[in-house]
């Protein structure tokens, strides 16, 4: 399986600039997942690297093999460069049987039809769908549909699996089965994956590494759990965690190499860390709401609303004109307007510079 490196990749629509100079190297059986916003340029940078949007600038490299180069003119079209595409709507033929979907494309290659035979048995057999061989699409559900696309695609042998948003369509309680599925075929098929998707969550839960962009930038590429524990800005502090961080206004100032105070909640508290501290500043303080604890603790607020799914419940609460979330582990529920002491705990508190958002230090509260 290919390393694919990607460097000061650019493309633009007229005056847009969809992808921004990208540099990125995703490794040999990685599963990356490109995460953002709508019209962030994760589906223009999956195309480019798949052959299907040509970029306006930069080089990608799959394996050994230089698949675009705008300097030296070289754009090897989709169809040589070995890789595999799921869509999101599937695309299943409508007049063709399980069987005949995902023999046609080894039917174009040329395969002979015992080796077809024993790959898409192969195949009926790694998606669970041997019992559909013979079904129409139409005869089956979304996620049945879903799976003999995967195997459709994965039948040839490709040295990547490129996927679009493919659960989209399907309903909350399938997505999360196919979330497993797509996971445990990764490690089977020791295959690198490179997957679009909006859905954080489902970033987090399938990546090896997520390459986070916001209009067109690179914003950070890190291991899902490096890139929740240690945003790199505020952009990706707001946009990864369900419900997203705590920011706070303050004043940071610095009191020796790994010491300082901010103040919160109109009281100035100790500030600690396990490296250096930046100089004093103005900041953001982000604080995780499973690091707010309600019960105990020397701050208080009142119970804005409270929402309870049965494993958690998520707390708003008002303190002085801040309002602040917290996640309460189990199945409880809180009074709207009740007042509760709340502790604020754990290293992973964050301090963000106001002026450039980006990550200034990492530590922990002493009140």
């Amino acid at each position: 399986m290919p390393k694919i490196i990607l460097e000061h990749v650019t493309k633009r629509f007229d005056k847009f600039v969809a992808v921004d100079d990208l540099n990125l190297v995703i490794e040999d059986r990685d599963f990356i997942t490109l995460l953002g916003p709508s019209g962030c340029g994760k589906t223009t940078t999956l195309r480019m690297i798949a052959g299907l949007e040509t970029p306006t600038e930069g080089r990608i490299t799959i394996g050994d093999t230089v698949v675009f180069d705008s300097e030296k003119g070289i754009d090897i079209s989709a169809a040589r460069r070995n890789i595999g595409f799921l869509f999101q709507n599937y695309a299943l033929w409508p007049h063709m049987t399980v069987y005949q979907n995902i023999a046609f494309g080894l039917e174009n290659l040329k395969w002979d039809k015992a080796r077809i035979k024993e790959r898409v048995a192969e195949m009926l057999a790694m998606l669970k769908i041997e019992q559909f061989g013979a079904r129409y699409p139409s005869e089956l559900s979304g996620g049945q549909q879903q799976r003999v696309a995967i195997a459709r695609t994965l039948a040839p042998s490709p040295k990547v699996l490129f996927m679009d948003e493919p659960l989209s369509n399907l309903d909350a309680k399938l997505r999360l089965e196919m979330r497993s599925e797509l996971k445990r075929l990764h490690m089977d098929t020791d295959s690198t994956f490179v997957y679009v998707t909006h859905d954080q969550m489902e970033a987090m839960a399938l990546a090896t590494k997520i390459c986070l962009l916001d209009k067109g930038v690179l914003q950070q590429y890190e291991p899902p759990l490096d890139v929740y524990n240690a945003p790199a800005n505020l952009f990706v502090a707001d946009f990864v965690g369900n419900p997203t961080m705590n920011f706070i206004e303050s004043r940071f100032e610095k009191t020796g190499d790994n010491e300082g105070t901010v103040t919160l909640f109109g009281r100035t508290i100790k500030f600690k860390s396990s490296s250096s501290l930046p100089e004093s500043m103005d900041v953001v303080v982000g604080i995780r709401p499973e690091f707010i604890t309600l019960g105990k603790g020397s701050f208080e607020g009142s119970v804005y609303t409270t929402l309870p799914s049965g494993m958690e419940t998520t707390v708003k609460l008002m303190v002085g004109k801040e309002t602040i979330t917290s996640v309460v582990f189990g199945s409880v529920d809180y009074k709207s307007q009740s007042i509760q002491k709340f502790s604020i705990s754990g290293d992973g508190i964050l301090l963000y510079s106001k002026d450039s958002g980006k990550l200034e230090a990492m530590g922990s509260l002493e009140d």
